[in-house]
């Protein structure tokens, strides 16, 4: 069953990850049947709080992946809030008009952060997919950079037309699930650690098949992995067709 990977960032250069480490990384989803895959940066080279230099610098990585591997690489921008609504509509322009097809974000700040309103307007305005970490955090100091579900909650009802991506299904849990349940306009995509025995099966059956999303994390996580957590479900192949490819192709607007 072919795949579509909603989350994978092959130039990891704090990992020791660079171009030629890129070109490994797609020839392995190549063989594990990945027809696409999203690039979302270089999250960690330059720390939580990226510069807008240094921004360009990880966008201009990904851009130069999607020319290099043009139909198999998408590009989303990765932008940091907090640098102020010049900086980041600059930015996210100059990766919109290069075909960039979504924002991608971290942990420089809590998605219920006024700052998050020039990404958002940004996002609107170039018909933009969002893609938010979020991890479910026990912890209200982390909460300060952290993005928990709810918050993740928060910002798609304050924004209903931009189409949001929850990243790390297993790191949100059923906790997360729930959060999102009533934001039509959220999906939530399968990375981050090891699932819960029936998690997937929780998801689909609480958001229905059409909100969830394969996505692996790799380098960090591995393609096999993270497609048995798809392959290896109860769920029909139908059900298993959508969220391993159809819904990001549609959401996407791959052809």
């Amino acid at each position: 069953m072919r795949a579509i990977d909603i989350h994978t960032h092959p130039i990891l250069r704090d990992d020791n990850r660079d171009r030629a480490g890129a070109a490994q990384l797609i020839r392995r989803a190549r063989a594990h049947g990945i027809r696409h895959i999203v690039a979302l940066g270089d999250v960690l080279g330059f720390g939580p709080r990226p510069t807008a230099k240094q921004l360009r610098i990880i966008n201009d990585e990904t851009f130069w992946l999607m020319q290099r591997y043009p139909g198999y690489v998408t590009g989303f921008c990765y932008v940091n809030p907090r640098l102020g609504a010049r900086a980041v509509t600059r930015e996210i322009e100059r990766c919109a008009v290069r075909g960039f097809r979504g924002i991608k974000l971290e942990i420089a700040n809590n998605a219920r952060d006024a700052c998050m309103r020039p990404v958002m307007v940004a996002a609107e305005k170039h018909g933009l997919v969002v893609l938010q970490h979020a991890w479910s955090m026990t912890k209200i100091k982390q909460r300060s950079f952290h993005t928990d579900p709810e918050d993740v909650a928060t910002l798609a009802r304050r924004f209903p037309c931009v189409r949001l991506i929850m990243a790390h299904l297993t790191g949100c849990g059923v906790r997360g699930v729930l959060a999102v349940k009533d934001c039509a306009n959220v999906v939530v995509d399968t990375s981050g650690a090891a699932p819960e025995a029936g998690l997937v099966e929780y998801a689909v059956a609480q958001l229905g098949a059409e909100r969830v999303l394969y996505g692996s994390d790799a380098p960090i996580r591995d393609f096999a992995v993270a497609l048995a957590r798809i392959t290896g479900t109860q769920l029909d192949a139908r059900a298993q067709r959508k969220i391993l490819h159809d819904n990001a192709r549609a959401l996407l607007r791959l052809p």
